[in-house]
C-alpha cells in the first residue's frame, strides 16, 4: 500500500474519532476515585474505555477512513482487530518462567492472563492497523459484484469477511513475531522517554510545526498511547490515570501554552487592532482565547498569524518546546483526556504532582507571549485581525436561504464544486472539483480562522470546535431539494443530453446510469465536473464515482 502525505492526513484525520471519546472516560475514572466521589462503579466505567482503546480505534479509524464514513466500514474494523487479537493470543508462546510456581490446575488460566497482558500492550497499534484495513478494504470493495450464487456476501457483505482474511495475516506476524515486535517498541519507548528534556523539546516543537498539516495527531499518538509501560499499561495518556507517577511529560507542557500564552497573544492581537476596529474582532479573539483557555483547542488563533508571521509562529513553536521542557525540569506533572484547558486541569489536579505551579508559571508565560506579540505586531507590521486593508476585510457572506450550511455551499463554489466533505476536531476537510472557486473572504466573514491547501484538491477550512457541525450543515444543504436542483445543466451535457439517459440509480457514491449511445458521454467533461471516476461496467451502463453526493446529484439528473 503506497503510503503518501495524503494517507497519513486522512490517517491523522481518522485517529480524532475513537480520542472524541476520551473525555468522558478521564472524568469518569477521575469521579470515581476514592479522593472525589468514591463510586466505584463509575470509575469501572471510565477505564473500561481505557482498557478497550485498541477495539475503539479499530472502528473509529475505519469509519473515519471510508469515503462516506458507512458503519459497514467499522464493522470490517472490528472483525479484524478481533481476528487479529485473537488468532496472535493463539500463537503466543508462554515463557516457563511465567509459569513457575503456578498450581497445575491454574497453569491454563495463568497462560491465558499472560497472553492477554502481552497483547494488551499493542492493543492501540493493531487496532490502529484493523482501522485502516477495514476502511480502505471497504473503499476498494463495498461496490464489488460477484457470482450469482455467492451474490448474498458481495458488496457492503464482503467488506468484513476480507477484512477477517487480513486480520489472519495481522494475527501471524503479531503472534509469531511478537517478541521482535515488543522489543522494538520497548527499545524506542526507552529511547523517547531517556532522551529527557531534548526529547521534549523536539516533541513540543514538531507538534505545533505539523498542525499545518494535520500529522501532529500521529506524533500525539505515539506519544499518549504508546510510548512506555505501566504494569503493562501503554501510552503517557492512559499511564498517567492509571497512576504511573513518572507519567505526563508529553502532555503537561502543553497547559501553559494553551491556557496562558495564546489567550495573552489574542489579547495583544486586540490591543494591536486599530481602535475602530477592535469592537468588530474583539468578539472573535475573546471567543478564542477562552476556547484556548477553557478546552485547548487552540488552532483558530494559531492559524489567525501561522501564515502573516511564519517567524512568529516558529518563536511559538519553540516556547511550546521550552515549556515542556520547563515543566518537566520543575518536576510538574499533569495530564488530560483531551487536551491541555481548565476542564482537564482541574479533573487532573488531585492526580497530577506541583500542579499548583502552573499557576506562576502560566502568569509567566502570558506576559511572555503579549510581549512577543505585541512588540512583533507592531515593529513588523503584521496584518492580524483588526489591522486588515480596508479592501482585504471580509464581504458579507452570501448566505442562500438563511442558513449557514447553505452560506458554506455557496461560498466553497456551489454545490458542482464540492467532492466530499469531512471534518476533524477543528477544520472542515474538503476535496473541490475547483479549489480556486473557494471565496475565501465570504468564508471568513461565515467564521472560517484560516484556510490549509494541502493537496491538488484538497481544502481545509479551520473553524474551531464546530467544524463538524458545520460539515453536518453543508451536507443537509446539498441535499435540499433547491440546491440538489442547481448546476446540473453541465451534467446532463457531459452525459450526452437528457434524452440520452434511460436510467439512474445510486450505489453507495457513485452513480450507476444506463444510456442509450455511450459516444455522446463526455468522460473528460465529467471529470472536470468533479467526478473521481468514469467506468463503462457495460456497452450501456455508465459508472460515475461521485462521492457522498451521489444520492442528491442522481435526484437532480432525474428530475432535471
Amino acid at each position: 500500500m503506497k503510503v503518501s502525505l495524503g494517507s497519513l492526513q486522512a490517517l491523522g484525520r481518522a485517529l480524532m474519532l475513537p480520542i472524541a471519546v476520551l473525555p468522558v472516560a478521564g472524568l469518569l475514572l477521575r469521579l470515581g476515585q476514592p479522593d472525589v466521589l468514591n463510586i466505584p462503579f463509575i470509575a469501572a466505567s471510565g477505564d473500561a474505555i481505557f482498557s478497550n482503546l485498541g477495539l475503539l480505534f479499530a472502528i473509529g479509524v475505519a469509519v473515519g477512513f471510508a469515503r462516506d464514513n458507512n458503519g459497514a466500514a467499522g464493522l470490517a474494523g472490528v472483525v479484524c482487530f478481533l481476528v487479529a487479537t485473537f488468532g496472535a493470543q493463539a500463537l503466543l508462546v508462554v515463557p516457563p518462567s511465567a509459569l513457575e510456581g503456578v498450581a497445575d490446575n491454574a497453569i491454563g488460566l495463568a497462560a491465558t492472563a499472560y497472553k492477554q497482558a502481552a497483547l494488551a500492550k499493542l492493543s492501540v497499534p493493531i487496532g490502529i492497523l484493523s482501522g485502516v484495513v477495514g476502511g480502505q478494504f471497504y473503499n476498494r470493495f463495498a461496490n464489488i459484484k460477484l457470482p450469482e450464487y455467492l451474490a448474498f456476501f458481495g458488496g457492503r457483505r464482503f467488506v468484513p469477511i476480507v477484512s477477517g482474511v487480513a486480520g489472519l495475516a495481522l494475527a501471524g506476524v503479531v503472534g509469531l513475531c511478537y517478541d521482535p515486535i515488543n522489543n522494538a517498541v520497548d527499545s524506542a519507548s526507552r529511547a523517547i522517554v531517556g532522551a529527557g528534556g531534548f526529547g521534549l523539546f523536539v516533541y513540543g516543537v514538531l507538534n505545533r510545526l505539523l498542525i499545518v498539516t494535520g500529522l501532529h495527531h500521529i506524533l500525539n499518538n505515539i506519544a499518549w498511547f504508546i510510548i512506555g509501560d505501566y504494569h503493562g499499561v501503554t501510552g503517557d495518556l492512559k499511564r498517567f490515570f492509571a497512576g504511573d507517577p513518572s507519567a505526563g511529560a508529553f502532555m503537561t507542557g502543553f497547559f501553559p501554552v494553551m491556557m496562558f500564552g495564546l489567550p495573552a497573544a489574542c489579547l495583544a492581537m486586540y490591543h494591536a487592532a486599530r481602535p475602530e476596529r477592535r469592537k468588530a474582532v474583539g468578539g472573535m479573539l475573546g471567543s478564542m482565547a477562552a476556547t484556548s483557555f477553557l478546552t485547548g483547542v487552540t488552532e483558530p488563533i494559531e492559524f489567525s498569524f501561522m501564515f502573516l508571521a511564519p517567524a512568529l509562529y516558529l518563536v511559538h513553536a519553540v516556547l511550546t518546546g521550552l515549556a515542556m521542557v520547563l515543566m518537566h525540569a520543575l518536576d510538574v506533572r499533569l495530564g488530560f483526556g483531551f487536551s491541555a484547558g481548565l476542564f482537564d486541569y482541574v479533573i487532573s489536579y488531585n492526580k497530577g504532582h506541583n500542579a499548583w505551579m502552573l499557576i506562576p508559571i502560566g502568569i509567566c508565560f502570558f506576559a511572555l507571549y503579549y510581549g512577543l506579540f505585541r512588540v512583533a505586531i507592531q515593529v513588523f507590521d503584521l496584518k492580524t485581525p483588526g489591522r486588515e486593508p480596508e479592501a482585504e476585510q471580509a464581504a458579507p457572506a452570501p448566505i442562500v436561504g438563511g442558513t449557514r450550511g447553505e452560506g458554506f455551499v455557496a461560498a466553497l463554489g456551489g454545490a458542482g464544486n464540492l467532492i466530499s466533505i469531512d471534518a476533524c476536531t477543528t477544520r472542515l476537510r474538503l476535496e473541490l472539483a475547483d479549489p480556486t472557486g473557494a471565496d475565501e473572504k465570504a468564508l471568513r466573514a461565515l467564521g472560517a480562522r484560516g484556510f490549509v491547501r494541502p493537496g491538488a484538491r484538497a481544502f481545509q477550512v479551520v473553524l474551531g470546535p464546530i467544524a463538524d457541525t458545520v460539515a453536518g450543515e453543508i451536507r443537509e444543504a446539498l441535499h435540499a431539494p433547491q440546491r440538489a436542483a442547481e448546476d446540473i445543466a453541465p451534467w446532463l451535457a457531459a452525459l450526452g443530453g437528457k434524452e440520452n439517459l434511460r436510467e439512474i440509480e445510486t450505489c453507495s457514491s457513485r452513480i450507476c446510469v444506463r444510456v442509450n449511445e455511450a459516444g455522446r458521454v463526455d468522460a473528460e467533461a465529467l471529470q472536470r465536473l468533479g467526478a473521481r471516476g468514469v467506468v463503462m461496467a457495460a456497452r450501456d451502463v455508465l459508472h460515475v464515482v461521485i462521492g457522498p453526493r451521489a444520492e442528491t446529484l442522481a435526484g437532480a439528473l432525474r428530475g432535471g
